[in-house]
């Protein structure tokens, strides 16, 4: 566990919810929240926020937490935490655990088997979380991300269409549990996360707009840990600010 960091990407600029890690929940701000919510889960990992505004910034300061500044021009949470990496000069073999900062309500078991699956596995490079799919729907919501793994359960493909196909069998009576839907969780030894945030969007990740297939394109396994517990979604408007806040109370 010693060589497991956590960064909690937090931008300000959010079309929906400008603002969004500022955000007041019950009297704290989300971002603040959210690294509660991981230092709780797990106490020995070194956690971090990476932001790109001051007011994140001085609000994680005063609590405390540990924040590092970095570029506004970031594309994605993975360039950020690839730059906040190499800031604070971390060793090449640590694993670096990715979470949103917009999940306040991130189960706490979920972080704890994420980072011990990271922890156990032999030669790791990158890990991700899949669920079970749970309704007939999602598995032809373009928002909703599917994959399918190998024997192994790394990730063979992502993708925004219905994968796999079911042959012969009417769409509306697809099995569901043929299906897995992806959570937006990563985590990645540091040299591999350079070499992503090296390289360019390829072909697959433009068309996809999806970022995680750049790994597979560089021939970077993802190991896939199946989580059987609750999802309670993260924050991308008002009403979800309001959910949130219904369950907090609750």
């Amino acid at each position: 566990m010693n060589n497991i960091k956590v960064v909690i990407p937090a931008r300000y600029a959010s079309t929906r919810l400008p603002g969004k890690p500022l955000q007041d929940l019950l009297g704290k701000p989300m971002v603040i929240r959210v690294a509660e919510r991981v230092q709780s889960a797990l106490p020995q990992a070194d956690v971090w926020v990476a932001t790109d505004d001051q007011r994140i910034y001085d609000v994680v300061s005063a609590a405390g937490m540990q924040v590092a500044m970095t570029r506004v021009d970031h594309e994605s949470g993975t360039d950020r935490t690839a730059e906040m990496a190499a800031a604070l000069a971390w060793p090449d073999d640590s694993i670096i655990i990715n979470v949103q900062g917009d999940e306040p309500l991130i189960d706490p078991l979920l972080l704890q088997q994420f980072s011990e699956f990271c922890g156990q596995r032999a030669e790791f490079t990158m890990a991700s979380v899949m669920v079970s799919m749970e309704n007939t729907d999602d598995v032809h919501n373009a928002n909703v991300v599917k994959l399918v793994t190998d024997a192994n359960s790394n990730a063979l493909y992502f993708s925004r269409s219905p994968i796999p196909f079911v042959r012969d069998v009417e769409q509306a009576d697809w099995p569901l549990d043929a299906f897995y839907r992806h959570v937006g969780i990563y985590a990645y030894r540091l040299r591999e996360l350079k070499l992503l945030s090296a390289t360019a969007p390829c072909a697959l990740e433009q068309l996809e707009k999806l970022e995680q297939l750049r790994a597979l394109w560089l021939g970077i396994p993802i190991a896939m840990m199946h989580w059987q517990g609750e999802l309670h979604g993260g924050i991308d408007s008002p009403e979800d600010v309001e959910r949130v806040v219904a369950v907090l109370r609750g």
